[in-house]
């Protein structure tokens, strides 16, 4: 089943403590619902001493967030997602605010 979120994609957050910010998707978590956003649901997370890191310490970094609270920015407000097929035999995703193409699924055969 196609996402409506694929990597590189710039999310607006429709819900939650971080409402209304905008970031690029950074990864996409099919089998938990959930993406990553740059910016976005940042936490502590603590890194044990090892070899590689010998102080050890904490880091911040962004934590995933379920995909339903995401949209696509299209001109600076969120859109819902619509798949078409062409008449090329292509797959797109369409932004559904104004029917632009978002992103190419499926290339056309020759």
């Amino acid at each position: 089943m196609p996402r409506h979120i694929v990597k590189g994609d710039t999310v607006i957050v429709t819900s939650g403590s971080a409402k209304g910010s905008v970031g690029e998707v950074i990864r996409v978590l099919p089998d938990e619902d959930r993406v990553v956003v740059s910016g976005v649901n940042v936490r502590n997370k603590r890194i044990p001493r090892s070899q590689q890191n010998p102080q050890g310490g904490s880091i911040r970094a962004e934590a995933p967030i379920h995909i339903s609270n995401v949209s696509p920015v299209v001109d600076g407000k969120p859109s819902r997602v619509r798949f078409e097929s062409r008449d090329d035999g292509s797959k797109v995703r369409l932004a559904a605010r104004d029917g632009s193409v978002l992103h190419e699924l499926k290339k056309a055969r020759d």
